[in-house]
């Protein structure tokens, strides 16, 4: 990491109007509390005038912010604007779904200054988006895409979901050659996860649900990452995917490189050097806090140098960019232990770092634990 690199900035806007049910970030369907969320955030705000130096990067997650009308979201990145300092080419991006896109809307949102829109398609196929309970048909999805690119975005990212029961790898490539077609500077791309206490974690548990298995799964992203490297994009993190090197998304590179992020809003995560901390999981809770004066920060921790080295070692080798070689220095028998891997094809030594293969994504989290 740069120790020169602007910090990045996000905000977590945690409304929905469903839930999905694989989906364990925190959200509500309580839409009347979006006032109050926001009265919430700008204090947050002022509360932390003066910490950060310059952002170039600010992220607008969720929940749905797409859902969030042009006077509030409006309302909210002017605060942040006379609150923080923000580097002319700074990368906004907001996420959406494809239900809440027409012309109108992409052109307030272009007029606040958003220049980035990551849409969550999830899926193409009609049966595995009722399965993922999604809002929207294949066809609005297709039909969002295309109304952002007639509005005029010139950084779209798609986000899927692989690796679904009854999934078939021809049946994803499918969907994958379909995105494809609309020419998105940015995939993202995750395997089905079934987390404890979303929908399809229960019904796993009771055995309702199962996984494809460890060599199907395997096959399925051995098979993405080799399409879509074909068809030109660079597979620079486990999961995401850049048509171009500018295309790479700036603020999430920031969390594999350790550069100091600020998170706003209720169960959001900040990092600076060795320091983290995280919100309250409520909007109640957060605003409430707020508004009497208290920190909405439920826990903080100080990362000791080894769980720092450990962090540096596994983020890194999550991504393209791999790790220097001299990060390894103070790891005992390190050149061994690199050989190992090196002749087991999952790294390469390649311009002074080390960087896992596309046989290294596959057991990436595992890599910095030999070290």
């Amino acid at each position: 990491m740069s120790s020169v690199e602007a910090a990045g900035l996000y905000v977590h806007i945690p409304f929905c109007r469903s839930k999905c049910p694989y989906c364990d970030f925190y959200s509500t369907t309580s839409l009347e509390l979006l006032p109050l969320w926001l009265e919430a955030v700008v204090k947050e705000i002022d509360g932390y005038r003066g910490r950060f130096a310059l952002f170039d990067s600010l992220y607008l997650g969720g929940g749905t912010p797409s859902l969030v009308d042009a006077a509030r979201l409006g309302a909210l990145i002017d605060h942040l604007r006379r609150a923080f300092s923000f580097s002319d080419d700074t990368e906004i991006t907001l996420e959406a779904n494809p239900d809440d896109i027409t012309p109108g809307r992409l052109r307030e949102v272009l007029d606040l200054g958003v220049n980035r829109i990551s849409l969550g398609v999830q899926s193409l196929d009609e049966g595995e988006l009722r399965l993922l309970k999604r809002r929207h048909t294949a066809l609005q999805a297709e039909e969002a895409l295309a109304i952002i690119r007639s509005a005029g975005f010139e950084n779209v990212g798609i986000d899927l979901i692989y690796g679904l029961p009854g999934q078939t790898v021809p049946g994803w490539l499918k969907t994958l050659d379909r995105a494809l077609g609309f020419g998105p500077e940015h995939l993202s791309c995750y395997q089905m996860t079934y987390e404890e206490g979303t929908l399809f974690g229960k019904k796993l548990k009771k055995g309702t649900m199962r996984p494809l298995g460890e060599d199907v799964e395997r096959a399925f992203f051995l098979r993405t990452s080799r399409f879509l490297e074909k068809r030109g994009y660079l597979h620079y993190e486990i999961s995401n995917f850049a048509r171009a090197p500018e295309f790479v998304s700036r603020h999430n590179r920031k969390y594999w490189r350790r550069v100091p992020c600020l998170g706003l809003g209720p169960s959001a995560h900040s990092f600076d050097n060795d320091s983290r901390w995280w919100n309250v999981r409520s909007v109640s809770d957060y605003a409430r806090r707020l508004m009497s004066g208290q920190s909405p920060v439920a826990g903080r921790e100080i990362l000791t140098p080894e769980q720092v080295q450990l962090e540096r070692l596994s983020l890194g080798l999550r991504t393209s960019d791999g790790v220097p070689l001299e990060t390894f220095a103070s790891c005992a028998d390190y050149s061994g232990v690199l050989t190992r891997l090196s002749d087991s094809g999952l790294i390469e030594i390649r311009g002074g770092s080390v960087v896992p293969t596309r046989k290294g994504f596959l057991v990436a989290d595992g890599l910095a634990l030999l070290f």
